[in-house]
């Protein structure tokens, strides 16, 4: 399959499953609510070494939100019984502390549920409120107050749909890169949490040459300078750079369609050789996205 010149290869993503979390951060004005989203999704691009996985999903207008400010949402991405600990280590480290921030959950119809206990931060002159007809706490603190829920919802998603842009060079991989993520950026349902949503150094699973224990070691097969030095290269010819985009999201459908327009716009910019994917043979994930299924009526 080619579209636009650049060969889809005929493979798939391999995914997994893990729990989402979506937490709303509202502030004064957008940027304000950014900064603390930003703040609030650091040091989590991967469960290989961080706490847990996290991004940005979408921008929130006034009349979307519980107390009528603009909002960022978030993904925070981990195991069911890590998701409480996540999550409350971020919103009272890094939306507590954010200027005129507030943080409400964005699964509030979720079964499954957690609360915790930042409230306790007032030292007893906190009160309870009700802002949007949401349960709420108000923590005085020297801005203000600090006003947020408490109870949060998490339901099942899907970690590690991905895709890898094959290009002639770094300019033009990176430009493809960067054009794959500015089209799916803002979208509900799905998060693209490594730096600028782009991966520089994709892994795999353990160490192929190491004999100690080791999670993750760099995906050698797919690294343009080993290509005419180890035999079991998968860099194709003429490609000299390679990044991956990596998507967690609710379900299959939104990961499937952020990975489709994603490809379609990296394939748009020149130098684009091959769109490939990321699989393990079964040994990360249950979840599979097959590039030309994906792709089918993009031809």
């Amino acid at each position: 399959m080619k579209i636009e010149g650049t060969e889809i290869v005929d493979t798939y993503a391999e995914a997994f499953p893990i729990w989402l979390s979506r937490i709303i951060i509202t502030a004064d004005s957008l940027e304000l609510a950014m900064v603390a989203a930003t703040e609030a999704t650091g040091f989590a691009t991967s469960t290989i070494m961080c706490p847990c996985e996290a991004g940005i999903e979408r921008y929130y207008s006034p009349a979307e939100t519980p107390d009528g400010r603009p909002g960022v949402s978030i993904f925070i991405c981990t195991a069911r019984k890590s998701m409480k600990e996540n999550v409350s280590a971020r919103i009272s480290q890094c939306v507590l502390t954010a200027a005129t921030a507030s943080a409400f959950d964005g699964f509030p119809d979720a079964k499954t549920r957690y609360h915790i206990k930042m409230h306790y931060f007032g030292d007893s002159y906190e009160s309870r409120c009700i802002v949007g007809g949401r349960k709420c706490w108000k923590i005085p603190i020297m801005e203000g107050d600090y006003i947020g829920e408490e109870s949060f919802g998490a339901v099942k998603g899907i970690a590690g749909g991905n895709f890898l842009i094959m290009g002639e060079d770094r300019q033009s991989a990176l430009k493809a890169a960067q054009a794959a993520v500015e089209a799916i950026k803002n979208r509900e349902g799905i998060i693209t949490g490594f730096p600028g949503g782009i991966v520089a150094s994709g892994s795999k699973v353990a160490s192929k040459n190491y004999r100690f224990p080791m999670s993750a070691s760099t995906n050698h097969r797919f690294c343009p300078t080993l290509k005419d030095k180890i035999e079991d290269s998968l860099v194709p010819d003429g490609v000299n750079s390679i990044y991956e985009i990596v998507i967690n999201g609710t379900d299959e459908e939104v990961i499937a369609g952020a990975m489709r327009d994603g490809i379609l716009a990296a394939v748009k910019e020149e130098g684009i050789l091959y769109i490939d994917a990321g699989n393990y043979d079964g040994k990360l994930g249950t979840n599979n996205f097959y590039l030309h299924e994906i792709l089918k009526d993009s031809v």
